[in-house]
């Protein structure tokens, strides 16, 4: 039978304060600090919001992340969080303690409070560990102003839900008063002038990540592009289609357009800590790859052009390109290269055998002469983790030939690739026969000279169920196969 651990000092003291609001709120002034943390993290997960509005006005710690807390949360509880600001701001006097510098609203520092749950016999380790955060999220000249700082991450939809709105109402009333940041900001369909709004409150120059899913033309683009290019401390960007693009036949319109494009294409010179460029279905950015790419500042980590009309123009311009030669993550699935010359993808190849870690290459419908021409590159790829080559239209013997050039790879740890053309038949439909006989013999190709980890055959996806087959330890037939 086992004993329960006795509830201590500070939690009885704890539980008592809960239960009755009155007597917590007027013992907030000398209350230790060591019981704040836990104190308001019950009061909001209770949603004692009178206790909460009172223990925000009175916080005694630098930072106050209370967006780990808020995934369930209430608009009521969390209106008594912002309501607890207001009290800091319109109350005429201060306590000397109070040091709330920053309301941190992102889901992030989840360790914060299970720090401060177990540090009720050891107040000092906590303290030290939250004026440490408080230096990772604020600048230190940030720390000498006078101005609370309120941090979050925005996602942002044409219908805010009610919590947005409520939030968004009160920064705009109060971007005066408070220090307004957003460091991830992702965009839904949002018409551009909302979004001018949001940018007048949270300086651009806080984001460092940004995903923009528009249905914007090419001219709400280029008004666009004034407030992306004081993004300037951007890390990641990702862009997704211009679903409203129409390209004209009209010398005049085409023009304008291109001057639209290029007036966003421009902005991207002024990112100086761009580590993650993202684009999907951007074919707005068609024959203008090489002016992207040239004028990033910084070497890219990782670059993802996915389900893209590519030309020969873009793609001459990866290996030409001084930013992607320290490049770790490249994706260019969905990217049809079958009528391409491939050369200009070997060469960016070669230039980032020793820093490639993952490679993505589904859905590009390659051929067999096209593969035999990356083998060499390829060869050399030896801090690769990860490849997919799914959906390409591979021979048993360049297969074979793929594998045998894989001995390098000693850190690939996840390996996928098509079901060779042998495994269909003269209607293109699978032959269950043939892939149950060939995989395993690709499988025990490469054993012969490595032991993978993880790797897979598949097949296209059938046009009748939707699924692929898949060998993998042992075969896995589609719908229409089981």
């Amino acid at each position: 039978m086992s004993i329960p651990t006795p509830l201590t000092l500070q939690m009885l003291a704890r539980q008592s304060l809960l239960r009755n609001e009155d007597v917590a709120i007027s013992s907030l002034e000398e209350m230790p600090n060591v019981l704040f943390p836990a104190l308001f993290k019950e009061a909001f997960e209770g949603r004692q919001t009178k206790l909460v509005k009172e223990t925000v006005a009175t916080w005694p710690l630098p930072c106050l992340p209370v967006g780990a807390l808020m995934n369930t949360q209430s608009l009521e509880t969390f209106q008594a969080v912002l309501d607890g600001v207001d009290m800091r701001l319109t109350r005429k006097f201060h306590p000397r303690r109070t040091k709330l510098q920053v309301l941190d609203l992102r889901n992030a520092h989840h360790a914060f409070w299970n720090i401060w749950a177990g540090a009720e016999e050891s107040s000092c380790s906590a303290e030290n560990w939250e004026e440490k955060q408080v230096v990772k999220v604020l600048p230190r000249y940030a720390l000498r102003r006078q101005r609370v700082k309120v941090i979050v991450e925005l996602c942002i939809w044409s219908c805010l839900d009610e919590t947005q709105a409520y939030f968004l109402k009160w920064a705009q009333q109060r971007k005066g008063s408070l220090h307004f940041c957003c460091t991830q900001m992702t965009i839904w369909e949002l018409p551009l002038r909302v979004l001018k709004e949001i940018l007048n409150v949270f300086n651009p120059q806080h984001i460092t990540e940004l995903e923009l899913n528009t249905e914007w033309n090419l001219s709400d683009l280029a008004h666009f592009a004034a407030y992306f290019g004081k993004m300037i401390n951007l890390q990641k960007v990702f862009l997704a289609p211009l679903h409203k693009m129409t390209l004209s036949n009209s010398t005049e319109t085409r023009d304008r357009e291109t001057k639209c494009i290029k007036k966003f294409i421009s902005q991207f010179s002024k990112f100086n800590c761009l580590q993650h460029l993202c684009m999907f279905c951007v074919h707005f950015l068609r024959d203008h790859m090489n002016q992207v790419l040239g004028c990033l500042m910084t070497p890219l980590e990782t670059l993802s052009i996915t389900y893209y009309l590519i030309s020969q123009k873009d793609l001459d311009s990866l290996s030409r390109s001084q930013s992607l030669f320290q490049l770790k993550h490249l994706d260019l699935r969905g990217v049809v290269l079958c009528d391409l010359d491939i050369m200009p993808l070997r060469g960016l190849l070669e230039k980032v055998a020793d820093t490639l870690e993952t490679l993505d290459l589904q859905w590009c419908r390659m051929t067999d002469s096209q593969l035999y021409a990356l083998l060499p590159a390829l060869r050399h790829c030896c801090q690769l983790t990860m490849v997919n080559f799914y959906s390409n239209n591979f021979s048993m013997h360049i297969l074979k030939d793929l594998l045998q050039h894989t001995i390098n790879w000693s850190r690939i740890n996840v390996e996928q690739y098509p079901a060779p053309l042998e495994c269909y038949d003269d209607s293109a439909q699978v032959s269950v026969e043939r892939f149950a006989l060939l995989c395993p013999e690709l499988m025990d190709t490469l054993r012969a000279i490595r032991q993978p980890k993880s790797i897979s055959f598949a097949t296209d996806t059938c046009q009748r169920c939707g699924e692929c087959c898949v060998y993998h330890n042992g075969s896995r037939l589609c719908c229409c196969w089981q």
